[in-house]
């Protein structure tokens, strides 16, 4: 299936319901469907370098665009959160960030492009006791454990966050989850909401775990998972 009903499409898909009765299907990326956007939306509907739908396919099929520091030939690719849209020949550089229910794009330098971040999901223990983190994005990094029996490698955690270079996605930088670091909601109705972690309530064996961020003035609480952090004291990289 190539297109569904607009009224069926993901809300995270920011194109009004005058511009067509259908939208594309998201084939290929490494976000779920529902929390990703087909590169044709965002050529026509997002940044207007497209008129339509024909424009947009000639422009990903050319190779002018690259995501994440990789050139994506197929206008139905998926995009989500912290993912890099450049686009060479115009000299721009976007990134996907979330507001609200949605996804918006915001123009980020140049010496941004190369790097972006990731929210840990999970890890496991492979063949030789190594670890792989599992990232947000689909992405998948070995940690190579010298003393599978004493690992001082094993310093990463699920929801903490790695700055990483594109496309070659070696870690910069590691940020734990914890009471004052910078962290941004990127799920949910609050999503784009970014502040200071004030509080973080994990109970074993219990779901959901909430996390509650001083966001200006007020104070706002939401679901562990759908909470990011980008940073000690300030944002990493331009996330909003």
């Amino acid at each position: 299936m190539a297109h569904l009903k607009r009224y069926a499409a993901p809300k995270v898909y920011s194109i009004p319901v005058k511009v067509s009765k259908f939208a594309p299907v998201v084939k290929g990326g490494g976000h779920p469907h529902d929390r990703a956007i087909p590169l044709r939306i965002v050529l026509r509907d997002m940044l207007g370098y497209a008129r339509n739908a024909r424009e947009a396919k000639k422009i990903v099929a050319a190779g002018k665009v690259v995501v994440d520091g990789v050139v994506r030939k197929d206008d139905r690719f998926g995009v989500g959160v912290m993912d890099v849209i450049s686009l060479p020949d115009a000299g721009k550089h976007y990134r996907v960030v979330p507001k609200k229910e949605r996804f918006v794009l915001v123009e980020i330098p140049e010496k941004e492009a190369n790097m972006k971040l990731c929210r840990i999901m999970n890890k496991t223990v492979v063949k030789g006791g190594h670890i792989q983190l599992n990232l947000h994005d689909g992405r998948n990094i070995l940690i190579k454990v010298k003393d599978p029996c004493n690992p001082k490698e094993d310093v990463y955690k699920t929801m903490d966050s790695l700055l990483i270079s594109l496309p070659d996605q070696k870690i910069l930088k590691h940020i734990k989850m914890e009471v004052g670091k910078v962290a941004q909601i990127y799920r949910g109705k609050l999503a784009g909401e970014l502040g200071k972690v004030e509080q973080i309530e994990i109970i074993k064996g219990f779901d959901p775990n909430r996390i509650t961020l001083k966001v200006g003035d007020k104070k706002v609480t939401t679901l562990a998972d759908y909470v990011f952090v980008v940073g000690d004291d300030a944002p990493e990289i331009t996330v909003h």
